[in-house]
């Protein structure tokens, strides 16, 4: 396999596909693993794309699959993975017919080579394509229909078939204007600069300095909206990457960072230390930390199904069940029930989920106010949010594929400010 150039690429993608779709590992957490014997960017380049050309398009490349052969082959089967891959290559990356199939049989030793082979010469000779926008997993065109239209359906399809923006937030806001010449970018609110098109991270303008680090603009408005002030005590829990963490101490708070993954609440440290900012880190369960005394604010990302990030992470699509939703629930649901003891009398929680369900915000939070009589939600502060992004009738704020897509779109998220009455 080794022998033919190329192969280790597609060896690599296709041990990352089954990590994904087989097993249901969560593709950040697999790839190093995955593509540990690529030494070259280019291969890894090669492989990261045919994975997400594969995870993007999943129900339409089965589609073409199903269409040429007389019996389905299971979903299962590698060979169905690697006609996934060699599809992606020939119609998205536009690789030459020859090369895709020379390196496709390599990945298929002991299988079945002749059907892959003509499987694949059928659809080539065919002229096979794939939708523009693609296809959503059928589960969450149910799903995302009943909580939200069809408009939505149809951004989402939008946005799952396009890569997105890159977002940086400024840990100095006054310096946005010159932040914003210096990358090249724009900006949809202070402190923050959007990228349509980048390089390497780690040789933009700012990186070394600390002056930026990537989060959507979606992802920043919860800190945003908590509205910490300096010198307060605060707890950032399910921290890592630690982009909120970083907000909170940009903003004068002390800050304690929680997590319950020591290689997650790594990555905090090394963005703490990047920026010269600082904070306690902790790994810890969050379900059972308790603060040295009542605290002034405590934001809660909460541990949810992951969602609203299909654009960057569209793996997610394909890695939860409502059985698995249900599960998430009932641990948010504990979650801010330990959260909100933390806080002192007249002290605040900002719960968010990057989640496009309702069971996950709307309902979440509904169900705790139900069930907290010294508990109220808190109007949002409409100047904290980017113009287009407007809180409903409860003061919870919620962020949906479509809005603001002229300006490249956002990702899915929802957020609500509770006080301790």
């Amino acid at each position: 396999m080794e022998q033919i150039s190329g192969v280790p690429a597609r060896a690599a993608a296709l041990a990352l596909l089954q990590a994904v779709l087989w097993r249901g590992e969560p593709l950040d957490r697999s790839i190093e693993r995955a593509f540990r014997k690529l030494d070259a960017p280019a291969d890894r380049g090669l492989a990261r794309a045919i994975v997400s050309g594969v995870l993007r398009h999943l129900p339409d490349l089965d589609a073409l699959i199903d269409g040429a052969t007389r019996k389905p082959l299971p979903d299962d089967a590698r060979a169905r993975m690697v006609l996934r891959m060699a599809l992606v290559q020939t119609i998205l990356l536009e690789t030459p017919p020859h090369a895709v199939i020379a390196t496709a049989l390599p990945l298929l030793e002991g299988g079945p080579r002749r059907l892959a082979h003509g499987v694949l010469s059928t659809l080539l000779k065919q002229g096979a394509a794939l939708p523009s926008p693609p296809s959503l997993p059928d589960m969450w065109t149910v799903r995302w229909g009943a909580s939200w239209g069809e408009d939505v359906i149809a951004a989402a399809a939008v946005g799952l078939g396009a890569e997105p923006p890159l977002d940086l937030t400024l840990r100095n806001a006054g310096e946005t204007a010159m932040w914003v010449e210096a990358l090249g970018g724009t900006s949809l609110m202070s402190g923050h600069v959007r990228l349509a098109r980048h390089g390497r991270i780690e040789e933009l303008p700012g990186f070394e300095e600390g002056a930026w680090w990537v989060q959507d603009l979606a992802a920043s408005l919860p800190a945003r909206l908590l509205d910490a002030k300096a010198g307060e005590m605060i707890a950032d829990l399910c921290a890592a990457p630690g982009g909120k963490t970083l907000q909170l101490a940009a903003a004068g708070a002390q800050v304690t960072a929680l997590d319950i993954s020591e290689n997650r609440i790594a990555r905090v440290r090394e963005n703490l230390e990047r920026t010269g900012l600082s904070a306690e880190v902790v790994a810890g369960d969050a379900l059972k930390w308790k603060p040295a005394a009542p605290l002034d604010a405590v934001l809660l990302d909460a541990p949810c199904s992951g969602t609203g990030i299909f654009r960057r992470h569209p793996d997610v699509l394909h890695l939860k069940s409502a059985r698995q939703i249900g599960e998430l629930v009932r641990m948010q649901a504990a979650l801010m029930d330990h959260a909100f003891d933390m806080l002192k009398p007249g002290g605040r929680m900002l719960y968010c989920v990057c989640s496009l369900e309702r069971d996950e915000g709307e309902s979440q939070v509904q169900g705790f106010l139900s069930r907290t009589p010294w508990a109220r939600a808190l109007p949002v502060d409409v100047d904290r949010l980017p113009a287009g992004i407007t809180p409903n009738s409860e003061g919870f704020v919620r962020t949906l594929p479509g809005q603001l897509a002229a300006d490249g779109g956002l990702d899915g998220f929802f957020m609500a400010r509770i006080a301790r009455v």
